[in-house]
Order: C-alpha cells, then sequence, then structure tokens
C-alpha cells in the first residue's frame, strides 16, 4: 500500500513562488508515474505535471510550462511541484496523485490510484 501526503501550500501574491512537496510512503517500488492535478472551486481537476518515477521524464499541462518544475527525490521518496510567477488563476486546491500501471494516459486524473490529500494555494492579485 503507498501512501501520499502534500504539503507546502499558502497563500501569497501574484508572481510569487511556491514549493509543493509530497511524501510517498509503503510501497514505492510498484509507483510507475506520479502527478500533480488541481482543482479549483466549481471546476473539474485538472491536469498540471507528471513524472515518470524511474526515468525521471517530465510532461506539463501548456497553463504550467515555463512557470512550474516537477521533481522528484527517490532517496527521499518525495515529489515536488515548484511554482513560480504564480498567477491568480493558479488557486486551487492541489493533489498529487501516483499510478502503478504502465498503460494509461498521465493526463487523465481516472488513469491514477493513488491520491493524497491535498493542499490549498491561494494566489491574490
Amino acid at each position: 500500500q503507498v501512501q501520499l501526503v502534500e504539503s507546502g501550500g499558502r497563500s501569497v501574491q501574484t508572481g510569487a513562488s511556491l514549493k509543493l512537496s509530497c511524501a510517498v510512503s509503503g510501497r514505492t517500488f510498484s509507483i510507475y508515474v506520479m502527478g500533480w492535478f488541481r482543482q479549483a472551486p466549481g471546476k473539474d481537476r485538472e491536469f498540471v505535471a507528471a513524472t515518470w518515477w524511474n526515468s525521471g521524464s517530465t510532461f506539463y499541462d501548456d497553463s504550467v510550462k515555463g512557470r512550474f518544475t516537477i521533481s522528484r527525490d527517490k532517496v527521499k521518496n518525495t515529489l515536488y511541484l515548484q511554482m513560480n510567477g504564480l498567477k491568480p488563476e493558479d488557486t486551487a486546491t492541489y493533489y498529487c496523485a501516483g499510478r502503478s500501471g504502465v498503460s494509461g494516459d498521465y493526463r487523465d486524473s481516472n488513469d491514477y490510484d493513488l491520491w493524497g490529500q491535498g493542499t490549498q494555494v491561494t494566489v491574490s492579485s
């Protein structure tokens, strides 16, 4: 069993930077891909970024490309999301997610079977 616990969310002003963390515990060897998703009030959960746990290959949504960086530390079993140049439209609850299967769409939240509890990021103008 794998558990995910996010941290690092808080309220900031436009242009600020934040780094989210997701502590991964349990059977980490079973993880194939990990991602960050976000959900704003009244909106669907949306893909932000993903990384292959072993190779470190990264993928981003166009809305965050160039501003956000996903990374992982396999020694610390931690996933990160460095967010720079934050905008009010980045305001959302951010979720860490993991998938143990090889097949699936890394952009589709339905293809992930592991989820954290979420951490709130609020960006004010």
